[in-house]
């Protein structure tokens, strides 16, 4: 059976609960650390959800804020529903099927 994972990105969660409201408030905390980012680049960081990361970021983030990995990352993972393969086995019509095929029309002349 395949599962599927995901993840949340909290990091505008946790900066809040650190009164850290703003991207830029971070820029000089992660450079003090050594990681040298731009404000576009902190901003994009903190607003969506990066794809990829460097652990050298997530360490000096885990060190600002005084958390770990898991408290910046919220990982879900489910079964994911296994897709059927067809049959040749159709299901049956419904009762009423020649209720709601249309009319055939009829083209009268003209009077």
């Amino acid at each position: 059976m395949k599962r599927k994972v995901d993840y949340t990105w909290r990091l505008r969660e946790v900066m809040a609960q650190h009164q850290l409201f703003t991207a830029t408030e971070l820029v000089p905390l992660l450079r003090e650390r050594g990681i040298d980012l731009s404000a576009s680049q902190v901003h994009r960081l903190v607003s969506g959800t990066p794809e990829r990361l460097s652990l050298q970021v997530m360490a000096a983030l885990c060190d600002i804020l005084s958390c770990t990995p898991a408290d910046l990352v919220d990982t879900t993972a489910e079964n994911a529903g296994v897709r059927k393969t067809a049959t040749g086995d159709l299901p049956a019509p419904p009762a009423n099927v020649a209720k709601l095929r249309p009319r055939a029309a009829r083209i009268l002349p003209d009077a």
